[in-house]
């Protein structure tokens, strides 16, 4: 099993948690009769679905180039994050609807102190494995799994929301309080959602790489210029996991082939030891060729090396 193959077991991980927290929040309502509850487990519904969809998504990612896909099957996992972002809005909805349900139809609720109780496990679970993901993603630049980290912390955040509206409830008897609680809470999960489409949108349209990896790649191109090296047309983009980095060299034309491939080749492996698993595609021009700097204009300018005292 290869390293992003691995990954699924993680994806696993999370379809059990849901399924278990499906199941106490709802034995929580069944209880209680809150419609927070109600809400809490429905976002939980929307987690198992989302997780399932990681699954797949990990799955195809983990897939090696073939004839038809020449640069892996990496942007698999944007679609996953998208799908799990547009669930989330889902939700949000959910928990409005039978919020506002409620707010006109206020009911009286039971035996909160179990109901409670159960819930704060279902939320332990939630807390542990979002934690988990939201860890091994960005160690593992997975954009699935770190998404389905952050999905199960907004039903952690849901949760919490919750658990809170229904304790003053059944401290006021103000049964409004509630369905509030609830709506506030699908606000910051329509939020949450918003971050996660955009994001992922991003990736599908090759964004480029942030700037703390740009600025990795430069300092290593202003190691390697000097008085005959030169850089332009440096461009990047990423597909999941994957950095993708293009840069053309500029030597003297006089230079041997050998010369120019030892170049190329002491830059692309400070490049990756910089900026691990990093596709680089270099190419080679005499500095004197007028033919050189036609492209000059693509990508982003690199700053000149600082002088060294």
């Amino acid at each position: 099993m290869t390293g992003r193959a691995s990954l699924t077991k993680f994806a696993w991980l999370s379809i059990a948690a849901a399924v278990t927290t499906i199941s106490l929040k709802m034995l929580a309502y069944a209880v209680t009769g809150s419609v927070g509850l109600l809400s809490d487990a429905a976002e939980s519904v929307v987690n198992l679905v989302a997780a399932i969809v990681a699954l797949v998504a990990l799955r195809v990612a983990a897939l090696p180039a073939d004839h038809n896909h020449h640069f892996g099957h990496g942007k698999a996992e944007y679609f996953s994050a998208a799908i799990e972002g547009l669930m989330i809005f889902v939700a949000a909805a959910v928990i409005v609807v039978t919020a506002v349900q409620r707010l006109i139809h206020p009911q009286p609720l039971e035996q909160v102190g179990i109901g409670l109780a159960i819930v704060a496990i279902a939320t332990l679970v939630n807390l542990a494995v979002g934690l988990l993901l939201i860890r091994v993603g960005t160690e593992h630049r997975s954009i699935t799994l770190e998404a389905d980290g952050r999905h199960l912390m907004t039903d952690v955040w849901t949760s919490v929301g919750v658990m809170i509206g229904v304790a003053m409830v059944a401290l006021t008897g103000w049964l409004r309080l509630d369905p509030l609680i609830a709506l506030a809470v699908g606000v910051n999960i329509l939020y949450t959602g918003s971050r996660l489409v955009m994001r992922s949108t991003a990736g599908l349209m090759d964004h480029a790489l942030p700037a703390e990896d740009h600025d990795a790649i430069v300092a290593v191109l202003q190691r390697f210029t000097s008085d005959d090296v030169h850089f332009h047309a440096l461009q990047t983009r990423e597909s999941g996991h994957a950095r993708f980095v293009s840069v053309h060299v500029l030597v003297p034309g006089a230079w041997t082939v050998q010369q120019g491939h030892d170049l190329l080749e002491d830059l692309e492996a400070a490049l990756c030891d910089a900026l691990p698993a990093t596709d680089v595609h270099t190419h080679l021009e005499p500095v004197e060729d007028e033919r050189a700097y036609k492209d000059s204009h693509l990508g982003v300018p690199i700053p000149p090396a600082p002088h060294q005292d």
